[in-house]
């Protein structure tokens, strides 16, 4: 899975964005108006589980980097991990920034 934003449509008001895909990897909406909802708070902890993976994954590629003895293998592997964790972080930042309130 990785999360283009180019290929995702216009934010849509009273949608949010979910942290997986649909079929075909097209992106997978809810409404906004159910925030307490089962789905909502799936994705919600989905989005929590991301966040602290990236963490991880950050950590990781770090580490690598700063090994001289690391091999392409490892850089490789890491920066997969990265890109992969960064793509999570982007759609949920733009999930979560479409269901800011507009300032008047």
């Amino acid at each position: 899975m990785s999360y283009d934003r180019d290929a995702v449509p216009a934010p849509v008001p009273g949608l949010r964005l979910l942290p997986w895909e649909g079929e075909g990897g097209k992106p997978c909406y809810l409404s906004a108006d159910d925030a307490g909802g089962v789905l909502s708070r799936l994705a919600d902890e989905i989005e929590a589980e991301q966040l602290c993976d990236g963490a991880d994954v950050l950590k990781g590629a770090v580490a690598v980097l700063n090994d001289r003895k690391a091999g392409e293998h490892a850089v490789r592997l890491a920066l997969r991990a990265t890109t992969q964790s960064f793509s999570d972080v982007l759609r949920i930042a733009d999930s979560r920034g479409t269901r800011l309130p507009v300032p008047v």
